[in-house]
């Protein structure tokens, strides 16, 4: 049996936090979608949509499985039109954990075709997330060891630092 996945989220932009998990997701599923979110709710993303699938798209390019896809939307009804059985969240902390939970639960309520599989990132990059590196990007710092180059470069040209 094929089992496909995907991995929504903003990813404003993708850090090695979410490589790192798309990584692992590529070993356990057959093929997993990275879903980029063009409606943010109250976000107010940094990079466009088509700028962030860009971005991840060339984070991704060297996983043959992992396809780069935005959508709008229920996440739940992304995954039906696309035929992927699981929806993959990262936690961090356990501070993470509540509001996955709440969200696992209601798409469990929408829909019982696809399920939620929670993964944790490998330790060095439970820190990361895309708004604290947007941060430390906007104030000067160095975001190299937080985004791959291509996702570094485009911070520093959008915070004007470059």
């Amino acid at each position: 049996m094929t089992v496909a996945a995907m991995y929504p989220g903003t990813f404003d932009p993708i850090t090695l936090g979410h490589e790192d998990l798309v990584r692992r997701a590529a070993v356990l599923f057959d093929k997993v979608v990275v879903a980029i979110a063009a409606n943010t709710g109250s976000k107010e993303p940094m990079f466009s949509v088509d700028e962030r699938v860009d971005m991840a798209k060339a984070a991704l390019a060297d996983i043959g499985n992992v396809e780069v896809a935005r959508y709008d939307g229920l996440t739940v009804d992304f995954a039906r039109e696309h035929g992927l059985r699981v929806i993959i969240r990262g936690l961090r902390a356990v501070s993470d954990f509540e509001y996955e939970f709440q969200l696992a639960n209601m798409n469990r309520h929408l829909t019982d075709d696809v399920e939620t599989a929670f993964l944790t990132p490998t330790e060095k990059y439970t820190f990361i997330s895309s708004s604290l590196v947007r941060e430390v990007a906007e104030l000067g710092g160095d975001v190299s060891e937080f985004v791959s180059p291509k996702v570094g470069a485009a911070l520093l040209k959008r915070c004007g630092k470059q």
